[in-house]
């Protein structure tokens, strides 16, 4: 008669999205499948999930539950694979913290979390050592090891992971959480103050995982990503969770390797031993394996990658098509969970030649599964998909992060008018494809003309001598502003190569009508290497200091 009742009125059975839902079906399908990491550690499925109670047992033991949270500190690692498990489903939030970051920003991220536990990789207790007095809410420390063997240390730790594993309970109760419980957090640099806390709950990554698999899974493209895959993050697992892929991984129950660091032999070495098939990463990662030496013997034709963090310059497009890699970008934000679009082309696009086709997958891409993308003005007005008409990316989808962590302000300026606001200018064409021009903050603009930074470093990958390119503009007396060329050469062209050399292509790619004349820059600059972030893009705020750069146009200047 209650059951009755209730459907009568309108109610079903209100079933939670919890993280804990997505180990059912790989131990269901393929409970034996391996889970790698740098052929130092071998588990499967079957493994994977009684580590995931045995770490939620041991963190029970040093009080962690609801409302905790448990920083770790690790390279991409079977590991951190387990903590994005355990420690959300617990009902705590996991933080993931970027080890790349100044002691004084990883201070600040893990105070501003008001963490408790910290999980800590032996290679990075140095760090923790000096600023372990300013760490005012941690009382557990945990320490990572590869071999089991516990590091001297002056910190007083609670003990090593694997022997606290050991010691745990091989089945945990997990609860049935509010699938609004927050599971992760982590901290967004970039922009000007302290790092920003960005957050997600159960629903929005249950939500995120299973788009993305439809998205990376169901359609006549290229790129696919099924559970016959050997997939290997090339993303830091600290930054937005890997861009989310180990869940998709672990929902597919496909093979997954964990490189630990990114060391090129290495990686390359596990694509030869492990069959590896799909990868994602920033350009500069893929451009950093190519030119190494063990690339030109290693047989890439299996590789799928995404290229996401930065745009996909064409040159870089080129070469990984001339061996064979299926290549496509894929847009996102740390505050997005990330993945918002990808430039996979359509079915009646797959048949049109090579350099069309590289045209599409270099482009930011077209909306995944419940996903919203927009381009508005000023003024909040959303503009038409001509391919022409500029202004900055809005976007709407169920696993956008709600705000910042403790900061009303920047939470308001991030959501207004019910858009999050990506600070991404860019266009929408007939196809609705995505094509971002700029950041708001990286657009240079000469002759009060905008020039797009992106559009200058792809027109230059292009260049068979440039290795990497990046564009700021430098205030000129007559014009506002002009754009610098950084670059770096491949190591055969350094020396061969000057800036005439450069100039002329640029020159040549604005009159083919691909650049705009007032585009071309008068000064490149030969560098090493080009500042990036913590992440592998170019730490364009950074640059722009190091050459006395204008300060960059705010929003209401688009």
């Amino acid at each position: 008669m209650t059951s009755e009742k209730r459907y009568a009125d309108g109610e079903t059975y209100g079933y939670q999205l919890n993280l804990k839902s997505l180990l059912k079906k790989p131990l269901d399908n393929c409970p034996e499948r391996e889970i790698v990491y740098r052929d130092s550690r071998r588990l499967t499925y079957r493994t994977l999930n009684e580590r995931i109670h045995r770490l939620a047992s041991a963190l029970r033991q040093w009080d962690v539950g609801a409302n905790h949270t448990v920083a770790v500190m690790d390279v991409d690692s079977h590991r951190y694979l387990e903590c994005f498990f355990a420690i959300p489903m617990m009902g705590a939030s996991l933080q993931t913290v970027n080890w790349r970051l100044s002691p004084d920003q990883i201070v600040y991220t893990i105070n501003h979390s008001e963490a408790q536990t910290m999980l800590v990789y032996r290679d990075f207790l140095p760090i923790v050592e000096k600023v372990r007095d300013r760490l005012k809410n941690i009382r557990h420390i945990i320490i990572m090891t590869d071999d089991g063997n516990m590091p001297s240390s002056p910190l007083n730790v609670a003990g090593e992971y694997d022997a606290l594993l050991a010691a745990g309970e091989p089945a945990f109760d997990f609860p049935d959480l509010d699938e609004h419980t927050r599971a992760t957090l982590f901290y967004t640099t970039g922009t000007t103050g302290n790092p920003k806390g960005v957050y997600f709950s159960h629903r929005q990554l249950m939500l995120h995982t299973l788009a993305t698999a439809v998205e990376f899974g169901c359609y006549d493209t290229i790129g696919r990503f099924r559970s016959n895959d050997v997939y290997m993050p090339l993303t830091p697992m600290f930054h937005v969770h890997a861009w989310g892929m180990p869940y998709v991984a672990t929902l597919l129950g496909a093979k997954q390797v964990y490189p630990g660091t990114y060391e090129p032999a290495l990686i390359l070495e596990l694509i030869r031993r492990h069959g590896v098939t799909f990868s994602h990463c920033v350009p500069t990662i893929l451009q950093m394996i190519l030119t190494h030496a063990d690339a030109k013997t290693t047989d890439l034709s299996n590789w799928k990658i995404v290229i996401g963090g930065a745009r996909l310059p064409k040159g870089l497009a080129r070469t990984a098509r001339d061996r064979s890699i299926d290549i496509h970008a894929g847009y996102g934000m740390s505050e997005t969970c990330p993945v918002m679009t990808l430039a996979t082309p359509k079915e009646d696009a797959l048949n049109k030649s090579s350099e069309e086709t590289l045209d599409i997958i270099i482009k930011t891409g077209k909306p995944a599964p419940l996903v919203e993308v927009e381009v508005m003005d000023s003024k909040g007005r959303i503009l038409p998909h001509d391919g022409k008409s500029t202004g900055e990316v809005v976007m709407r989808s169920p696993w956008l992060t709600a705000g910042y962590l403790k900061s009303p302000v920047n939470s308001a300026e991030l959501w207004r008018n019910g858009w999050l606001h990506s600070g991404d200018v860019g266009y929408i064409d007939k196809e609705n494809y995505l094509q971002i021009t700029d950041r708001i903050k990286d657009v240079i603009k000469s002759g009060g003309e905008w020039i797009s930074s992106l559009d200058l470093e792809n027109i230059l990958s292009q260049h068979e001598s440039v290795l990497e390119s990046a564009a700021i503009g430098i205030p000129d007396p007559k014009w506002g502003e002009r754009p610098l060329m950084l670059v770096t050469l491949k190591p055969k062209y350094q020396g061969k190569v000057d800036a005439d050399a450069l100039r002329r292509h640029m020159t040549r790619a604005a009159q083919a009508g691909k650049l705009p004349r007032y585009g071309i820059s008068e000064r490149f600059e030969f560098v090493e290497a080009i500042a990036k972030t913590s992440v592998g893009k170019y730490d364009k705020k950074f640059l722009r200091q190091q050459y006395g750069a204008s300060e960059p146009y705010n929003e209401s200047a688009v």
